[in-house]
């Protein structure tokens, strides 16, 4: 599974044979992680943006394996969230490398981290809220902050995640300038952040590099008011292809239109990759339980389910899905579901796999931004293992839950 790095790892690039030796070894539904390929994507994306600061969006997945292999390469971590942080710095990532990117942030979580930046200077505090700046001076708080605005832009796969226009994400363009001089009497303002939306592919990208535009726009406003800044932070939001006749970004291409959308600023360019740097570094693999034929469908039952992988059900995201057990079989178009007793336990319709028996292995593809993270107990389902390979080798990095454990914070 090592060899070349393509922009893109297709299903039919995995070793079918290490995956059912995987399977059969530890079970299912199980993720499997390539910690190759989560380094290979971010020297891809580290080549096109030679001059940037590249912090991996933990919040994608926070396993520690993903987190070590990104922070052994050099990369830096921005977090969203109070446990994100401890993750990172167990991890073994520098508090005073960290950014801390709070959303309508709980007392706990703003309070962890002004205490983390009270004692690790280096580290940056993003707000997207005066409320929330008022909050972290009566928390005794001074140091690094970044303004979060909202350039009222969003782009992405799915309105859930464009971010770029929601309400809920960062300050007003038109109120920054104002808002910034006030932060900057309290605060070290070193930063412009904002995230407009996840899944940037070919045809969102005219409106995301407007959504940069906007964005620089506002911190040249900002430095007219307050003086240099030390990094302008666009955030993340660059895809990968789903489904199969998606062609990958170009990301030389890409890098050219973000700067040339950027423009003449001389602070930092900061970028925040998540999905691009994990998602087709992962997959899962499930079992075949059940084949029913009837006259609407012919359904495959599976021991994998929504609190496996919700995104289909949550986004009515696309996933590939791949019998390694028998792929040239012969295509029928089928629909594969979970145990879940509820209609949105499906993973496709109408698709073509090649023809799933019982006891056959599925690998769902593209399984490792987003996939564990949101992964749950619904219905009392233990969470899967995760099993990670690298090279030759491979070890479980994260255990298979037992009832016990789903159970075990009952009084």
């Amino acid at each position: 599974m090592t060899g070349s790095s393509p922009a893109v790892r297709r299903l039919s690039d995995w070793d079918h044979d290490k995956l059912l030796t995987l399977a059969d070894e530890y079970g299912t539904p199980l993720y499997v992680l390539d910690e190759n390929r989560v380094r290979a994507n971010y020297r891809r994306f580290t080549k096109a943006f030679p001059d940037a600061h590249v912090m991996y969006a933990a919040k994608t997945h926070t396993g520690r394996a993903v987190l070590s292999t990104l922070l052994d390469a050099g990369a830096d971590i921005e977090c969203a969230a109070r446990g994100e942080l401890q993750r990172a710095i167990d991890a073994g990532a520098d508090p005073n490398t960290v950014q801390y990117t709070a959303v309508n942030p709980p007392d706990i979580d703003l309070s962890y981290a002004a205490d983390l930046g009270t004692d690790n200077p280096g580290l940056t505090i993003t707000a997207g809220a005066q409320d929330t700046f008022d909050r972290l001076a009566e928390r005794g708080y001074n140091g690094r902050v970044a303004i979060r605005v909202n350039p009222g832009i969003g782009t992405g796969h799915h309105e859930k995640v464009a971010t770029g226009k929601d309400a809920k994400f960062g300050i007003p363009a038109d109120r920054v300038p104002e808002v910034a001089a006030a932060v900057a009497e309290q605060f070290d303002l070193v930063g412009v952040h904002a995230h407009v939306g996840s899944g940037v592919l070919h045809d969102d990208l005219d409106d995301h590099c407007r959504a940069i535009e906007s964005i620089a726009a506002i911190a040249r406003d900002v430095e007219a008011e307050t003086g240099p800044l030390e990094f302008v932070d666009i955030g993340g939001g660059f895809g990968v292809p789903y489904r199969e006749e998606t062609e990958p970004l170009e990301m030389d291409t890409v890098s050219e239109r973000v700067r040339a959308a950027v423009g003449d600023i001389d602070a930092t360019l900061k970028l925040e990759p998540g999905r691009y740097i994990v998602a087709d570094a992962e997959l899962i693999l499930t079992r075949v339980n059940t084949r029913k034929e009837t006259e609407s469908a012919t359904v495959i039952g599976v021991d994998a389910s929504l609190a496996t992988l919700i995104r289909p059900a949550m986004f009515d995201a696309y996933h590939p899905i791949r019998n390694v057990s028998a792929p040239d079989r012969g295509d029928e178009s089928v629909s594969v579901g979970g145990p879940c007793c509820t209609s949105a336990d499906v993973f496709c319709t109408d698709r073509p796999v090649s023809q799933p028996e019982r006891t056959d292995v599925l690998a769902v593809g593209n399984a490792g931004a987003y996939g564990y993270e949101l992964a749950n107990q619904f219905h009392s389902q233990p969470r899967p293992a995760e099993v990670a390979i690298d090279g030759d080798d491979h070890r479980v990095v994260r255990r298979r839950e037992t009832l016990a454990d789903v159970t075990k914070l009952e009084q």
